[in-house]
Protein backbone atom coordinates (compact mmCIF):
# COMPACT_ATOMS: atom_id res chain seq x y z
CA UNK A 1 0.00 0.00 0.00
CA UNK A 2 1.14 3.57 -0.73
CA UNK A 3 3.05 4.81 2.34
CA UNK A 4 0.97 7.99 2.64
CA UNK A 5 -2.25 5.95 2.47
CA UNK A 6 -0.95 3.63 5.18
CA UNK A 7 -0.02 6.60 7.36
CA UNK A 8 -3.51 8.02 6.96
CA UNK A 9 -5.03 4.70 7.97
CA UNK A 10 -2.70 4.56 10.97
CA UNK A 11 -3.80 8.05 12.00
CA UNK A 12 -7.49 7.20 11.68
CA UNK A 13 -7.22 4.02 13.71
CA UNK A 14 -5.10 5.62 16.44
CA UNK A 15 -7.34 8.69 16.70
CA UNK A 16 -10.58 6.71 16.75
CA UNK A 17 -9.48 3.99 19.14
CA UNK A 18 -6.89 5.70 21.35
CA UNK A 19 -8.55 8.01 23.86
CA UNK A 20 -5.17 9.21 25.10
CA UNK A 21 -4.55 11.22 21.92
CA UNK A 22 -7.35 13.62 22.88
CA UNK A 23 -5.65 15.67 25.57
CA UNK A 24 -9.00 16.74 27.09
CA UNK A 25 -7.54 19.91 28.60
CA UNK A 26 -10.93 21.66 28.60
CA UNK A 27 -9.34 25.11 28.39
CA UNK A 28 -12.71 26.60 27.47
CA UNK A 29 -14.06 25.57 30.89
CA UNK A 30 -11.84 28.27 32.39
CA UNK A 31 -14.04 30.92 30.77
CA UNK A 32 -17.28 31.68 32.62
CA UNK A 33 -20.09 33.45 30.79
CA UNK A 34 -22.74 35.83 32.07
CA UNK A 35 -26.05 33.96 32.31
CA UNK A 36 -29.23 35.91 31.51
CA UNK A 37 -32.18 34.81 33.63
CA UNK A 38 -34.29 37.27 31.65
CA UNK A 39 -32.95 36.90 28.09
CA UNK A 40 -35.91 38.78 26.54
CA UNK A 41 -35.81 36.32 23.63
CA UNK A 42 -37.91 33.53 22.19
CA UNK A 43 -35.62 30.50 21.84
CA UNK A 44 -37.45 29.52 18.67
CA UNK A 45 -36.42 32.84 17.07
CA UNK A 46 -32.68 32.69 17.91
CA UNK A 47 -30.82 32.72 14.58
CA UNK A 48 -27.36 31.06 14.64
CA UNK A 49 -26.80 31.29 10.87
CA UNK A 50 -23.66 32.87 9.40
CA UNK A 51 -22.03 33.62 6.06
CA UNK A 52 -18.44 32.65 5.31
CA UNK A 53 -16.58 32.89 2.01
CA UNK A 54 -19.83 33.98 0.41
CA UNK A 55 -21.84 30.92 1.48
CA UNK A 56 -24.59 30.66 4.06
CA UNK A 57 -24.20 28.18 6.92
CA UNK A 58 -26.90 27.08 9.35
CA UNK A 59 -24.52 27.83 12.24
CA UNK A 60 -20.77 28.50 12.47
CA UNK A 61 -19.53 24.90 12.29
CA UNK A 62 -16.65 23.62 10.19
CA UNK A 63 -16.02 19.88 10.20
CA UNK A 64 -12.25 20.12 10.37
CA UNK A 65 -9.68 18.26 8.30
CA UNK A 66 -9.30 14.58 9.07
CA UNK A 67 -8.41 12.29 6.18
CA UNK A 68 -8.57 11.17 2.58
CA UNK A 69 -6.90 8.42 0.57
CA UNK A 70 -7.33 5.34 -1.58
CA UNK A 71 -8.56 2.94 1.09
CA UNK A 72 -12.32 2.33 1.06
CA UNK A 73 -12.57 3.25 4.74
CA UNK A 74 -11.12 6.69 4.01
CA UNK A 75 -13.46 7.13 1.04
CA UNK A 76 -16.44 6.20 3.22
CA UNK A 77 -15.47 8.64 5.98
CA UNK A 78 -15.22 11.62 3.64
CA UNK A 79 -18.40 10.65 1.78
CA UNK A 80 -20.39 10.48 5.01
CA UNK A 81 -18.99 13.80 6.17
CA UNK A 82 -19.86 15.48 2.86
CA UNK A 83 -23.41 14.12 2.79
CA UNK A 84 -23.98 15.31 6.35
CA UNK A 85 -22.40 18.73 5.75
CA UNK A 86 -24.68 19.31 2.79
CA UNK A 87 -27.80 18.16 4.60
CA UNK A 88 -27.16 20.23 7.72
CA UNK A 89 -25.71 23.32 6.07
CA UNK A 90 -22.22 23.35 7.58
CA UNK A 91 -18.69 23.62 6.17
CA UNK A 92 -16.23 20.77 5.56
CA UNK A 93 -12.45 20.74 5.19
CA UNK A 94 -10.76 17.56 3.97
CA UNK A 95 -7.49 16.05 5.16
CA UNK A 96 -4.23 16.56 3.30
CA UNK A 97 -4.57 15.92 -0.43
CA UNK A 98 -0.87 15.35 -1.00
CA UNK A 99 -1.67 11.67 -1.51
CA UNK A 100 -3.18 12.55 -4.90
CA UNK A 101 0.30 12.96 -6.34
CA UNK A 102 1.32 9.40 -5.55
CA UNK A 103 -1.96 7.50 -5.82
CA UNK A 104 -4.68 8.50 -8.27
CA UNK A 105 -7.03 6.00 -6.60
CA UNK A 106 -7.21 8.45 -3.68
CA UNK A 107 -9.18 10.84 -5.90
CA UNK A 108 -12.45 9.09 -5.00
CA UNK A 109 -12.13 10.25 -1.39
CA UNK A 110 -11.93 13.88 -2.52
CA UNK A 111 -14.59 13.91 -5.24
CA UNK A 112 -17.15 15.24 -2.80
CA UNK A 113 -18.96 17.96 -4.71
CA UNK A 114 -21.46 15.39 -6.05
CA UNK A 115 -22.38 14.65 -2.43
CA UNK A 116 -22.29 18.28 -1.31
CA UNK A 117 -23.26 20.52 -4.25
CA UNK A 118 -23.89 23.59 -2.11
CA UNK A 119 -21.64 23.09 0.92
CA UNK A 120 -18.56 25.17 1.70
CA UNK A 121 -15.68 22.78 0.90
CA UNK A 122 -12.03 23.48 1.66
CA UNK A 123 -9.04 21.63 0.20
CA UNK A 124 -5.85 20.97 2.12
CA UNK A 125 -2.09 20.73 1.63
CA UNK A 126 0.85 20.93 4.03
CA UNK A 127 2.57 24.29 3.64
CA UNK A 128 5.96 22.67 4.28
CA UNK A 129 5.60 20.78 1.00
CA UNK A 130 6.21 24.09 -0.77
CA UNK A 131 9.82 23.57 0.34
CA UNK A 132 9.96 20.15 -1.20
CA UNK A 133 8.34 19.34 -4.54
CA UNK A 134 4.98 21.10 -4.48
CA UNK A 135 3.95 24.44 -5.90
CA UNK A 136 1.13 26.47 -7.43
CA UNK A 137 0.09 23.74 -9.87
CA UNK A 138 -0.42 21.30 -7.00
CA UNK A 139 -2.60 23.81 -5.16
CA UNK A 140 -4.72 24.25 -8.27
CA UNK A 141 -4.94 20.48 -8.76
CA UNK A 142 -6.24 19.70 -5.27
CA UNK A 143 -8.81 22.49 -5.51
CA UNK A 144 -9.97 21.09 -8.85
CA UNK A 145 -10.22 17.54 -7.48
CA UNK A 146 -12.50 18.69 -4.66
CA UNK A 147 -14.14 21.54 -6.59
CA UNK A 148 -13.24 23.45 -3.43
CA UNK A 149 -14.23 26.95 -2.38
CA UNK A 150 -10.84 27.57 -0.79
CA UNK A 151 -7.59 25.95 0.29
CA UNK A 152 -6.10 25.17 3.68
CA UNK A 153 -2.32 25.36 3.91
CA UNK A 154 -1.54 23.68 7.21
CA UNK A 155 1.50 24.33 9.39
CA UNK A 156 2.62 21.39 11.51
CA UNK A 157 6.26 21.73 12.60
CA UNK A 158 5.78 19.71 15.78
CA UNK A 159 3.94 16.95 13.95
CA UNK A 160 6.65 16.72 11.29
CA UNK A 161 9.47 16.88 13.86
CA UNK A 162 8.25 13.83 15.80
CA UNK A 163 6.93 11.90 12.78
CA UNK A 164 9.23 9.11 11.58
CA UNK A 165 8.79 10.26 7.95
CA UNK A 166 8.59 13.97 8.81
CA UNK A 167 9.50 16.83 6.44
CA UNK A 168 11.13 19.46 8.65
CA UNK A 169 12.46 22.22 6.38
CA UNK A 170 10.17 25.10 7.38
CA UNK A 171 12.63 27.81 6.25
CA UNK A 172 11.50 30.73 4.07
CA UNK A 173 7.91 29.51 3.88
CA UNK A 174 6.34 32.95 4.27
CA UNK A 175 7.48 34.10 0.83
CA UNK A 176 6.24 30.89 -0.79
CA UNK A 177 2.87 31.17 0.93
CA UNK A 178 2.67 34.75 -0.34
CA UNK A 179 3.14 33.55 -3.93
CA UNK A 180 0.29 31.06 -3.54
CA UNK A 181 -1.99 33.74 -2.06
CA UNK A 182 -1.19 36.15 -4.90
CA UNK A 183 -1.68 33.66 -7.73
CA UNK A 184 -4.46 31.34 -6.53
CA UNK A 185 -7.95 32.47 -7.45
CA UNK A 186 -9.47 30.91 -4.31
CA UNK A 187 -9.16 32.06 -0.67
CA UNK A 188 -6.25 30.58 1.27
CA UNK A 189 -6.60 29.67 4.95
CA UNK A 190 -3.50 28.98 7.02
CA UNK A 191 -3.92 26.75 10.05
CA UNK A 192 -1.89 24.94 12.67
CA UNK A 193 -2.81 21.37 13.56
CA UNK A 194 -3.08 21.57 17.32
CA UNK A 195 -0.29 23.77 18.68
CA UNK A 196 -1.66 27.27 18.02
CA UNK A 197 -0.70 30.42 16.15
CA UNK A 198 1.48 33.03 17.90
CA UNK A 199 1.53 36.80 17.47
CA UNK A 200 4.71 36.61 15.39
CA UNK A 201 3.08 33.97 13.18
CA UNK A 202 0.05 36.21 12.67
CA UNK A 203 2.26 39.11 11.62
CA UNK A 204 4.18 36.93 9.16
CA UNK A 205 0.96 35.57 7.67
CA UNK A 206 -0.58 39.02 7.30
CA UNK A 207 2.59 40.15 5.53
CA UNK A 208 2.13 37.21 3.16
CA UNK A 209 -1.39 38.42 2.31
CA UNK A 210 -3.33 35.84 4.32
CA UNK A 211 -6.90 36.93 5.15
CA UNK A 212 -8.04 33.74 6.93
CA UNK A 213 -6.31 32.05 9.89
CA UNK A 214 -7.34 28.92 11.78
CA UNK A 215 -5.59 29.19 15.16
CA UNK A 216 -5.94 25.41 15.80
CA UNK A 217 -4.65 25.57 19.35
CA UNK A 218 -3.80 22.91 21.88
CA UNK A 219 -6.28 21.12 24.08
CA UNK A 220 -7.80 18.51 21.80
CA UNK A 221 -6.17 15.91 19.58
CA UNK A 222 -2.39 15.84 20.02
CA UNK A 223 -0.70 14.85 16.76
CA UNK A 224 2.50 14.53 18.71
CA UNK A 225 0.77 11.87 20.81
CA UNK A 226 -0.64 10.22 17.66
CA UNK A 227 2.85 9.94 16.20
CA UNK A 228 4.19 8.52 19.47
CA UNK A 229 1.89 5.56 18.83
CA UNK A 230 3.58 4.97 15.46
CA UNK A 231 7.18 5.59 16.48
CA UNK A 232 10.02 3.39 17.73
CA UNK A 233 10.80 6.31 20.07
CA UNK A 234 7.38 7.04 21.62
CA UNK A 235 8.89 9.06 24.46
CA UNK A 236 9.57 12.03 22.14
CA UNK A 237 5.97 12.38 20.97
CA UNK A 238 4.69 11.86 24.50
CA UNK A 239 6.99 14.58 25.86
CA UNK A 240 5.57 17.17 23.45
CA UNK A 241 1.96 15.95 23.65
CA UNK A 242 0.76 19.06 25.51
CA UNK A 243 3.02 21.53 23.71
CA UNK A 244 1.40 24.61 22.24
CA UNK A 245 -0.85 27.61 22.77
CA UNK A 246 -4.31 26.83 24.21
CA UNK A 247 -7.05 27.73 21.74
CA UNK A 248 -8.68 30.47 23.88
CA UNK A 249 -5.27 32.10 24.35
CA UNK A 250 -4.54 31.88 20.62
CA UNK A 251 -7.88 33.59 19.90
CA UNK A 252 -6.91 36.40 22.26
CA UNK A 253 -3.59 36.82 20.43
CA UNK A 254 -5.46 37.43 17.17
CA UNK A 255 -7.69 40.11 18.73
CA UNK A 256 -5.58 43.14 17.65
CA UNK A 257 -5.70 41.93 14.05
CA UNK A 258 -9.41 41.11 13.69
CA UNK A 259 -10.00 43.89 11.16
CA UNK A 260 -7.37 42.37 8.89
CA UNK A 261 -8.16 38.67 9.14
CA UNK A 262 -11.11 36.34 9.65
CA UNK A 263 -10.47 33.75 12.31
CA UNK A 264 -11.44 30.10 12.60
CA UNK A 265 -11.22 28.57 16.07
CA UNK A 266 -10.29 24.90 16.44
CA UNK A 267 -8.45 22.71 18.89
CA UNK A 268 -10.29 21.17 21.81
CA UNK A 269 -13.75 22.52 20.91
CA UNK A 270 -16.07 19.78 22.09
CA UNK A 271 -19.52 21.36 22.57
CA UNK A 272 -21.84 24.12 21.47
CA UNK A 273 -20.83 26.03 24.62
CA UNK A 274 -17.18 25.91 23.53
CA UNK A 275 -18.32 27.20 20.15
CA UNK A 276 -20.15 30.10 21.79
CA UNK A 277 -17.05 31.00 23.80
CA UNK A 278 -14.96 30.88 20.62
CA UNK A 279 -17.35 33.25 18.86
CA UNK A 280 -17.24 35.63 21.83
CA UNK A 281 -13.45 35.58 21.48
CA UNK A 282 -13.77 36.72 17.87
CA UNK A 283 -14.00 33.56 15.78
CA UNK A 284 -16.05 33.49 12.58
CA UNK A 285 -16.22 29.69 12.40
CA UNK A 286 -15.52 26.85 14.84
CA UNK A 287 -13.72 23.74 13.66
CA UNK A 288 -14.31 20.31 15.20
CA UNK A 289 -12.71 17.09 13.96
CA UNK A 290 -12.17 14.07 16.21
CA UNK A 291 -15.72 13.93 17.66
CA UNK A 292 -16.94 13.37 14.08
CA UNK A 293 -14.53 10.55 13.30
CA UNK A 294 -16.36 7.55 14.73
CA UNK A 295 -19.78 8.80 13.55
CA UNK A 296 -18.29 9.18 10.06
CA UNK A 297 -17.01 5.61 10.19
CA UNK A 298 -20.60 4.58 10.92
CA UNK A 299 -22.90 6.58 8.63
CA UNK A 300 -23.87 10.01 7.31
CA UNK A 301 -26.88 9.96 9.61
CA UNK A 302 -24.65 9.50 12.66
CA UNK A 303 -22.67 12.57 11.57
CA UNK A 304 -25.91 14.51 11.08
CA UNK A 305 -27.01 13.63 14.60
CA UNK A 306 -23.75 15.02 15.98
CA UNK A 307 -24.16 18.23 13.96
CA UNK A 308 -27.75 18.68 15.15
CA UNK A 309 -26.66 18.18 18.77
CA UNK A 310 -23.95 20.83 18.46
CA UNK A 311 -26.35 23.25 16.78
CA UNK A 312 -28.89 22.84 19.59
CA UNK A 313 -26.21 23.36 22.24
CA UNK A 314 -24.89 26.45 20.47
CA UNK A 315 -28.37 27.91 19.98
CA UNK A 316 -29.29 27.38 23.63
CA UNK A 317 -26.03 29.05 24.69
CA UNK A 318 -26.90 32.06 22.52
CA UNK A 319 -30.37 32.15 24.10
CA UNK A 320 -29.01 32.01 27.66
CA UNK A 321 -26.63 34.86 26.85
CA UNK A 322 -29.48 37.01 25.55
CA UNK A 323 -28.01 37.04 22.03
CA UNK A 324 -30.48 36.46 19.22
CA UNK A 325 -28.11 36.66 16.26
CA UNK A 326 -24.44 36.06 15.50
CA UNK A 327 -23.74 39.80 15.39
CA UNK A 328 -24.74 39.97 19.05
CA UNK A 329 -22.26 37.32 20.16
CA UNK A 330 -19.24 37.60 17.87
CA UNK A 331 -16.40 39.44 19.59
CA UNK A 332 -18.67 40.56 22.42
CA UNK A 333 -16.33 39.98 25.36
CA UNK A 334 -18.73 41.76 27.69
CA UNK A 335 -20.47 38.38 27.81
CA UNK A 336 -17.50 36.94 29.71
CA UNK A 337 -18.06 36.95 33.46
CA UNK A 338 -14.54 35.93 34.42
CA UNK A 339 -11.57 33.82 33.38
CA UNK A 340 -8.94 32.01 35.34
CA UNK A 341 -5.69 30.49 34.13
CA UNK A 342 -4.05 28.60 36.96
Amino acid sequence: MNSINQRKLDHIHIASEGGEVDRQQYYFDRIHLSHRALPELNLAEVDPSVRFMGKGLSFPLLISSMTGGADEELVKINRNLAIAAEAEGVALAVGSQRVLRSDDAARASFELRKHAPNALLLGNLGAVQLNYDMGFADCEAVIAALEADGLYLHLNPLHEAVQPEGDTDFSNLRSKIAVIVQTLKKPVVVKEVGAGISTKDIEHLLAAGIKYIDVAGSGGTSWSRVESCRSDEPELGELFSDWGIPTPVALRLVKPYRREVRVIASGGIRSGIDMAKSMILGASLCGIARPFLNPARESAEAVREMIRRLKREFTIAMFLLGTGAIKDIKGNEELILDEYWH
